[in-house]
């Protein structure tokens, strides 16, 4: 009898994509032959991926064209994401396909859905637009953006000022039911790339929203909708540690949700860096009994999946 596949939410951190469109054309290369070792680890993979420099870049090229021509209008945030999904898809895809088929593995499509996320219109990160993107600019170039774009611009610790948005929780996954059609036909499907593009619902209308949703947050949303066994949040470290970068500097092997609460209550993990990975993780494995997360090095994922390496977080 042939073992039932173990379905995987990997949730791709920025170093597995690079910075520049030659980075990420080598990295990809190198992110396929992690994912293609899972999947013949006999696991059921879905692939979520951040979007940090891509978007930043696709939104500098487009701000830089509507500049250069006063009758080309601003491009919503919400748009520069769906570009850096398809963008990265088209890599991560052709990558994993080209991995598949030299492995002779021939009989598994791959697919990029363009995805979006509902956030509330009433959720508070609105008010503090917190998320910095984009280029610095300089305080004449800053203004320019707030009087003609309605940008919002901080100044950051002196280096110059960047455009901010608000950073939501995700609430919805518009194409859920597509994504899962998907892998249940076999498919390794690339989804809720870049945490998915910031939609709200007016009605039957979805418009798009000037913020950004966690990856980390949207990945734990999807595993969970989609029933998956493990969220595998990759990042640049291989385990989570706790008083790090001090002299009694600990790496952990395994956390149960009880003491990764009191982690976080402790301010033991940086926000914006692994705060919302352990707070993600912690989510997944209090979803349903028997979920298991995984934080580790992209490189280590079969490792960590076969209990070797990694930090693995479970309910307790």
């Amino acid at each position: 009898m042939e073992q039932k596949k173990k379905r995987i939410v990997i949730a791709l951190g920025g170093n597995a994509l690079g910075n520049t469109l030659p980075e990420q054309m080598k990295a990809v290369k190198i992110t396929a032959k992690a994912i293609v070792d899972l999947i013949e680890e006999n696991c059921e993979v879905i692939v979520s991926h951040g979007n940090g420099p891509q978007v930043g870049m696709i939104n500098n090229a487009m701000a830089a064209l509507s500049r250069e021509n006063p009758a080309q209008p601003n491009t919503p945030l919400s748009v520069c994401v769906a570009m850096s999904q398809a963008y990265i898809g088209y890599d991560l895809q052709n990558a994993l396909r080209e991995e598949l088929h030299n492995r002779g593995i021939k009989d598994i499509p791959v697919a990029t859905m363009v995805t979006q996320v509902r956030v509330d219109e009433k959720d508070p990160a609105f008010e503090h637009p917190s998320k910095p993107i984009g280029h610095f600019m300089t305080k004449e170039q800053a203004d320019f953006a707030e009087q003609h774009y309605g940008y919002i611009m901080k100044e950051d610790a002196g280096r110059g000022y960047r455009r901010v948005v608000a950073s939501h929780q995700p609430q919805e996954i518009i194409e859920i039911g597509a994504i899962r059609t998907l892998v249940e036909s076999g498919q390794v499907v690339i989804a809720c790339g870049g945490g998915g593009i910031p939609v709200m619902c007016r009605g039957n209308h979805l418009k798009g929203a000037s913020a950004v949703i966690d990856k980390d947050f949207a990945s734990e949303l999807m595993a969970e909708n989609l029933d998956a066994d493990y969220l595998i949040i990759l990042t640049a470290v291989e385990k989570v540690a706790i008083q790090f970068g001090k002299p009694d500097e600990q790496w952990l092997d395994d956390l149960t949700t009880t003491d990764a609460r009191r982690y976080i209550q402790e301010g033991q993990f940086a926000p914006g860096s692994m705060l919302p990975k352990v707070q993600a993780a912690v989510r997944f494995a209090e979803s349903k009994p028997g979920r298991t997360a995984l934080i580790t090095l992209l490189e280590k994922a079969k490792d960590g999946i076969l209990g070797k390496t990694g930090t693995h977080i479970h309910m307790g």
